[in-house]
């Protein structure tokens, strides 16, 4: 039978002198068990998949090359006019594929740049750091100070910059200034394409044609949100992107079923009194709503502080109103 544990005070009078010893942990002990442990048994394997696709890749562009090359040779020797004009086709075409990389590049830049403003401002809050706060905001200036709509608010952050405030307060006060006519502006786009999604998937007359329009609607949405704080995302860009704002719907609760307006039509079963299409409709828009606010949460460069996070019922409350009307 095992004994259960139980908690003692050290000055109890029930315990005799010298039956509880106290030893501090030596400081290298400590340092070791904050270190990761790797088991012995298991080895890293190799990336052989990276390994196969960046090899294939490489094949691949040699190949392009050597092909692009012996057209232009081969041109070239047919008529030089042509072999010349092959060769500033090539050349055009290299500057367009090094404009679209560093098109990539830039939008991936601004990607993580505003990540780790998010992350900072995350870590300031929690420790109450006055300095990173600061530094900060500036970053926040150099985001949305180019803006017309900003100026104002930047001035305003910029004459607050030696005045000694707590690291929430001069967070929150940014969030004020900048951020929140771009929660505006996106609370405005993530209504607009939940009313188009509801009002397409309620009369379109194939399944396909739902599907399509859906993911369309969430494409544009997403680069739509990007661009309103400050982000322009290329292809590789935006995928990403799009798997942090499904990540991000994942760990909030996928289709936020804890929401009063969800718990109203699938509870309530309101989807189910009104016609299919219509409660399709309804959902869909819902579903288009409830993926935008995780976009937003992942564009925007500052986690909320002050101003109050928007709900489903925000951008989609005439959705329901709606739906009610039909139902009654």
């Amino acid at each position: 039978m095992s004994r259960q544990p139980r908690a003692y005070r050290l000055d109890d009078p029930n315990i005799s002198a010298g039956a509880v010893q106290v030893t501090e942990e030596p400081f290298d002990a400590i340092e070791a068990a904050d270190g990761i442990v790797v088991p012995m048994g298991e080895k890293r394997r190799a990336p052989w998949l990276g390994i196969l696709l960046s090899a294939l890749s490489g094949l691949l562009l040699l190949g392009l090359g050597l092909a692009v090359e012996t057209l232009i040779v081969d041109l070239y020797a047919i008529a030089p006019g042509l072999g010349w004009l092959a060769l500033a086709l090539a050349a055009l075409a290299l500057l367009a594929f090094l404009a679209l990389v560093g098109r990539e590049i830039s939008g991936i830049w601004r990607e993580q740049k505003i990540e780790s403003l998010r992350e900072a401002a995350v870590d300031a809050l929690a420790v109450k750091d006055h300095k990173a706060a600061k530094g900060i905001v500036a970053d926040l200036i150099g985001l949305y100070g180019g803006r017309s709509a900003a100026t104002q608010g930047s001035a305003r952050l910029k004459a607050l910059t030696d005045e000694i405030i707590d690291a929430d307060d001069r967070l929150a006060i940014a969030e004020r200034e900048l951020l929140a006519p771009l929660d505006a502006q996106a609370k405005r786009a993530i209504a607009g394409a939940a009313q188009q999604v509801s009002l397409v998937t309620a009369v379109s007359p194939r399944a396909i044609v739902d599907v399509a329009f859906v993911i369309f609607a969430a494409v544009r949405l997403l680069r739509t949100l990007a661009r309103i704080y400050g982000g322009r995302p290329g292809l590789l860009g935006f995928l990403r992107l799009a798997k942090a704002a499904f990540n991000h719907l994942a760990v909030t609760g996928g289709v936020a079923v804890g929401d009063s307006l969800m718990q109203q039509v699938l509870g309530l079963g309101l989807a189910a009194r009104i016609s299919a299409k219509l409660g399709e409709g309804v959902l869909n828009g819902l579903m288009t709503a409830r993926f935008g606010l995780a976009a937003l949460s992942v564009c925007r460069p500052l986690p909320f502080i002050r101003e109050e996070a928007p709900k489903i019922g925000d951008v989609a409350g005439e959705l329901i109103s709606r739906a009610e009307a039909a139902a009654s």
